[in-house]
């Protein structure tokens, strides 16, 4: 753990030069007390604001006032709405030297620059809070960030994974243990494997080892995360988990569950898949990545989309962005925004929401982000275009505030 701290404050070091050298040609506010003028606003919950104005003192929204000023930031003209969420991401995935997929990388300098390289990335594509869900690498990146070490999104992980194996995955109270112990190393929620892949395997947990798994981490303060598909999702749901990671193969009673007991449920719409297609040379490396796996999942991004249509028929059930983004993919968060209005039937305003008031809701701080409201965090960004109108105006972030603080202004940029 300390060679991977003395690696990632390395990162800090070279990545805070890059934001210093950015900065000297880039508005910055150094004062605590600033003024946005904003003519088109989405607030984070679906609603929309005109010619208003958003003031913050150091770092928290303060007042929503259209006679505030004077204006420091004039962002009238673009589309203003809070940082997005991404509940599902590997941060710290990325290509090896050797261009092959280093997965979490280890604890390498290399593996500490990319992940450094990753979030900032992120953060630049709009994204001011993510979820990593399985790697120790990420807690010492979520630190060094949250003291200001190092530029970017703010970073929930969950330090590690409980990977289903059957009875070999442990007892109810061998589970608890491991629960507990993944508290005591830093982890923000517990990520657990209860079925195998898109292609591949169903349950691979016990429904009393997954009661025991979630039962423990409500008990620690902790969310649960369940990777799901298939009859996992149902087993998920009755164990009282929070969140459903995927859920291709669910039925719709499964879905109807979930919207009754009010668990989450973050399924993709093609990025990811597109990304392991894009980078298959990369990824290739049996038997986790196969030929044969990498043609079936161009059938399989059709069915996420179709997945995605049929959960949108289930009231009340509450869908969250999550893009599951890994090495290829960090910066491009938000195509997959693109391929839930387009491809699955989503709406561009529930697309917005479900990365902003319902993602936060879902972390458990919707008191503190995804919204524009007095009393949060001042995450704001601001995008060349309407996403209302034209949902490929995701790609345009031209202005970044998280906390307060700048990170991007690109207000004459020309897209």
């Amino acid at each position: 753990m300390h060679s991977t701290v003395l690696i990632l404050c390395a990162a800090c070091i070279f990545v805070s030069q890059v934001r210093t050298s950015r900065a000297s040609s880039q508005p910055n506010n150094d004062s605590k007390h600033v003024v946005i003028a904003a003519g088109t606003l989405l607030d984070g919950k679906g609603r929309v604001l005109h010619n208003t104005r958003i003031v913050i003192d150091g770092s928290k929204i303060v007042a929503i006032d259209p006679k505030a000023g004077p204006v420091d930031y004039d962002l009238r003209g673009l589309t203003v709405l809070p940082g997005w969420i991404d509940a599902h991401v590997h941060i710290t995935w990325s290509f090896g030297p050797d261009g092959k997929n280093a997965g979490q990388g280890g604890i390498t300098a290399e593996a500490g620059y990319a992940a450094a390289s990753n979030a900032w990335l992120t953060l630049m594509a709009g994204f001011t809070t993510i979820q990593d869900v399985g790697s120790a690498t990420a807690v010492p990146l979520r630190d060094a960030i949250a003291q200001g070490r190092l530029p970017g999104p703010r970073i929930l992980t969950s330090a590690g994974a409980l990977f289903g194996q059957g009875e070999k995955t442990g007892t109810p109270d061998e589970i608890r243990d491991w629960v507990r112990k993944q508290k005591a190393e830093g982890a923000d929620l517990i990520k657990i494997y209860a079925s195998g892949g898109m292609t591949r395997g169903t349950m691979t947990m016990s429904q009393e080892q997954l009661n025991a798994a979630c039962d423990e981490a409500r008990k620690q303060g902790l969310r649960s995360l369940v990777h799901a598909y298939r009859d996992a999702v149902r087993s998920a749901v009755l164990a009282g988990c929070t969140e459903v990671e995927h859920g291709l193969g669910a039925s719709d009673e499964d879905l109807r569950l979930m919207a009754e007991r009010g668990t989450y449920i973050d399924p993709q719409a093609g990025l990811l898949l597109e990304t392991y297609l894009q980078y298959q040379d990369q990824y290739l490396a049996p038997p986790y990545y196969t030929q044969e796996g990498f043609a079936a999942m161009k059938e399989l991004i059709p069915a996420h989309q179709e997945f995605i249509r049929r959960a949108l028929q289930i009231p009340g059930l509450k869908i969250v962005y999550g893009t599951d983004a890994v090495a290829g993919s960090h910066g491009r968060n938000a195509e997959d925004f693109i391929h839930r209005v387009r491809d699955s039937g989503v709406s561009p305003m529930d697309a917005m929401v479900s990365a902003n008031f319902l993602g936060a809701e879902a972390l458990g701080m919707a008191d503190q982000i995804g919204s524009i409201a007095p009393g949060l965090q001042a995450d704001i960004i601001a995008l060349h275009g309407d996403p209302l109108k034209d949902i490929t105006s995701v790609r345009r972030v031209v202005f970044v505030m998280k906390g307060g603080i700048v990170y991007k202004y690109m207000r004459n940029s020309n897209y």
